[in-house]
Parts: C-alpha cells; sequence; structure tokens
C-alpha cells in the first residue's frame, strides 16, 4: 500500500504543475493500492478547481472509482491532532499528519509526495526509521 498526499495527486492532474512529469512517469509502473484520508480528497478537490475543469472532474471520477481507499476511523481526529502537535515546531498541519496515521494503519512507510521537507523530519508510526518518499526514492 502507498500513501498519497495533495501535493502528489494534484502534480498528477495538473499538466502545468513543475512535478507532473516526475509524478505521471513514476505512477504509470505503480501496481500497489492507493491509500489516503479524507483531508488529502479535500485539499485536492480544492486545489484541481485551479488546474480547470476536466482535472477537476477526472479527480472525482478517480474518487468514484475507488481510486484510492480512504482510510477513516473513529479516534482518527483525536489521532492525527496528536501527530501534529508532535510535529509542532516543524509546522506539520493536520492533512499531513492524516497520512503519518493512515500510514501506520496501512503498516506502511511508502509516500508518494513532494512535500520532502515534512515527511522526511516526520518519523513513521511502524517504528521504521524514516519513510520512503516516492517517486524520488524510487
Amino acid at each position: 500500500m502507498i500513501v498519497v498526499d495533495s501535493s502528489f495527486v494534484y502534480a498528477l492532474l495538473d499538466a502545468r504543475d513543475s512535478n507532473h512529469r516526475a509524478a505521471t512517469a513514476w505512477y504509470r509502473d505503480v501496481d500497489d493500492g492507493l491509500a489516503t484520508s479524507p483531508l488529502v480528497l479535500s485539499e485536492v478537490d480544492h486545489l484541481a478547481a485551479r488546474a480547470g475543469v476536466a482535472a477537476l472532474a477526472a479527480f472525482r471520477r478517480d474518487i468514484l472509482d475507488d481510486a484510492y481507499f480512504v482510510d477513516w476511523w473513529p479516534g482518527a481526529s483525536s489521532a492525527i491532532v496528536e501527530i501534529a502537535d508532535r510535529y509542532l515546531d516543524l509546522g506539520l498541519d493536520l492533512t499531513d499528519a492524516s497520512l503519518v496515521a493512515v500510514a501506520g494503519r496501512s503498516k506502511t512507510t511508502l509516500i508518494a509526495t513532494f512535500d520532502e521537507r515534512h515527511f522526511r523530519a516526520v518519523k513513521p508510526l511502524t517504528g521504521g526509521p524514516a519513510f520512503t518518499i516516492l517517486p524520488a526514492d524510487a
């Protein structure tokens, strides 16, 4: 399972994004399932409007087609606030904290993101030494 961040999903959607080429080139060979949180879906939905109606429609079709396993559970809010507070000095927001939590529940250290600053500094809940940042570490 690969946990996907807003920066990665948006880069796939918007050909004008500076990371679009890297995202699409890496994504072509991905066979693993993709997991995320509802916070990411909301963030990407908001950002996708910048890329135009076609990109927004494509993103929403992906949601309807279950392209992403969207994980949320009782206690998720408390868990992500705890994670965000642990990294308060880093400025980790709730969306990124939710991905750390989803990765922990999925028992993975794979994160598709272009937000290396945060995800290189945050430790996985699985006890591993670091997240594998994709596509950078691929």
